[in-house]
C-alpha cells in the first residue's frame, strides 16, 4: 500500500487565461450518451459536503440524464484517499468519478487516471485544465487564517503575515496537520514565493516560536472547534467552508491576509479502472458544465468557471502550481518537519 502520507500531495492552478482548445479523449455527444445509459450507473466519490453540493448534484444530473443513477461515496480526504488505494490494491475499484489535488500526482504515477478531458473544457482557461488530458478544475478554493468572532474584536484580526507573530497569539492559533498544498505545506510555500527562501524562513522560525498547535484532523473539522471556542484562529482554512457554516450563524470569519493568501484548485477526473467509464465521463461533463457549476455555486463553493464565481469570495492569492508541488512539496514538508513538530 502506497504510504499515507505520500497520498497527502496536491495540486493546484488558479488564474484567468487562454482558453482550451479541442484535444483527443474529450466526451462526445449522442454516443456517449448511449453508452452511458447501458451502464445505467455511475459511482461518485467525493468530500464535497453533503447536503450543499452532493446530493443537488447527483439529483440535477439524474433529472437531466434519466436512467442513470448516481451512487456516492462520501467521506473526509483521508478516509477516502484509504478506500481507494485499497480498492486498487485489491484489483477491485468500485469508483468511476473522483476528484482532490491530493491523491491525483500519486494516482497518475501509479497510472490510475484516466486521459479524459469533457466537451465543456473547450470553455475553460488553459490554466484550470490539465495540458495532458488529465483533470479538470470542478472548483478553486482560497485557504488563510478564520478566526472565532467572539473571541477576536475586529481590531485585533491580524490583517498581515507579520501580524501573527505578536505575543498575544502564542499558543493560540491551530492548524490541521494534513501534509497537503491546502495544509501547513501550502502556508509555507506563499510564505516563501512572498518573501523568498531567506526572510520567508526567518519568519517561518519565529512564527514556530508562536508554539502553533498541530491539530490531527482535516481544515473543516478544524473550523467546527474554531466555532465552537476552542480555538480563537486558525490557519489554512478554506474560505467557503467559513462561508458554509456562516449560513447557521457560526461565529467565524475568513481573514485575506496581506499580502495574499494562498490558492488552489480542485481537479475532478475518471478512474482509468472505472466500472462505468462511459457515465464516468458524461458525469465529469456534467460537472464542468455551466449546470453543475451553478450546483456548486448554490453549494457555497467558488465554481472553476470564471464567469459563475462569486467576486465577492475570491481574494488576492498566491497560486500553488502542479509544477511547484511536485518540484518542492518533500522541502516545504521538511521545513514543517523541522519547525513545526
Amino acid at each position: 500500500m502506497v504510504n499515507r502520507r505520500q497520498f497527502m500531495i496536491g495540486t493546484a492552478a488558479v488564474t484567468a487565461g487562454a482558453i482550451v482548445k479541442p484535444v483527443a479523449g474529450r466526451a462526445g455527444t449522442d454516443a456517449l450518451l448511449e453508452a452511458a445509459r447501458k451502464e445505467g450507473e455511475v459511482n461518485w466519490y467525493t468530500s464535497l459536503v453533503v447536503n450543499t453540493a452532493v446530493r443537488p448534484m447527483a439529483a440535477a444530473f439524474r433529472k437531466k440524464y434519466p436512467g442513470i443513477e448516481v451512487n456516492t461515496v462520501t467521506g473526509k480526504v483521508g478516509d477516502l484517499l484509504v478506500r481507494v488505494n485499497e480498492e486498487l490494491q485489491a484489483g477491485k475499484l468500485a469508483a468511476d468519478v473522483y476528484h482532490g489535488a491530493t491523491t491525483l500526482q500519486n494516482l497518475r504515477k501509479q497510472n490510475e487516471v484516466a486521459r479524459f478531458l469533457p466537451k465543456s473544457a473547450s470553455g475553460y482557461p488553459a490554466e484550470l485544465v490539465d495540458p495532458d488530458g488529465y483533470w479538470i478544475a470542478q472548483e478553486v478554493n482560497f485557504e488563510g487564517p478564520a478566526c472565532n468572532t467572539d473571541m477576536v474584536s475586529e481590531a485585533e484580526m491580524p490583517k498581515a503575515y507579520e501580524d501573527l507573530l505578536d505575543p498575544k497569539w502564542k499558543g493560540q492559533i491551530a492548524w490541521a496537520a494534513a501534509m497537503q498544498q491546502g495544509g501547513p505545506p501550502g502556508f509555507i510555500a506563499t510564505v516563501l514565493a512572498d518573501m523568498g527562501d531567506d526572510e520567508g524562513l526567518t519568519y517561518l522560525k519565529r512564527l514556530a516560536a508562536q508554539k502553533i498547535v498541530n491539530v490531527p484532523t482535516n481544515q473543516r473539522a478544524l473550523l467546527d472547534s474554531v466555532a465552537s471556542g476552542e480555538y480563537p484562529l486558525a490557519l489554512c482554512i478554506y474560505s467557503h467552508h467559513v462561508g458554509i457554516i456562516q449560513r447557521d450563524k457560526a461565529p467565524v470569519r475568513f481573514i485575506s491576509l496581506k499580502p495574499r493568501v494562498s490558492s488552489t484548485l480542485d481537479p475532478l477526473y475518471l478512474m482509468a479502472k472505472a466500472p462505468h467509464p462511459n457515465a464516468g465521463k458524461l458525469f465529469i461533463d456534467f460537472i464542468s458544465s455551466p449546470e453543475g457549476q451553478k450546483v456548486l455555486l448554490g453549494g457555497g463553493y467558488n465554481p472553476a468557471l470564471p464567469e459563475y464565481r462569486d467576486r465577492d469570495k475570491s481574494y488576492p492569492a498566491y497560486s500553488v502550481t502542479p509544477n511547484a508541488v511536485s518540484a518542492h512539496l518533500e522541502k516545504w514538508i521538511s521545513i514543517y518537519d523541522q519547525l513545526f513538530t
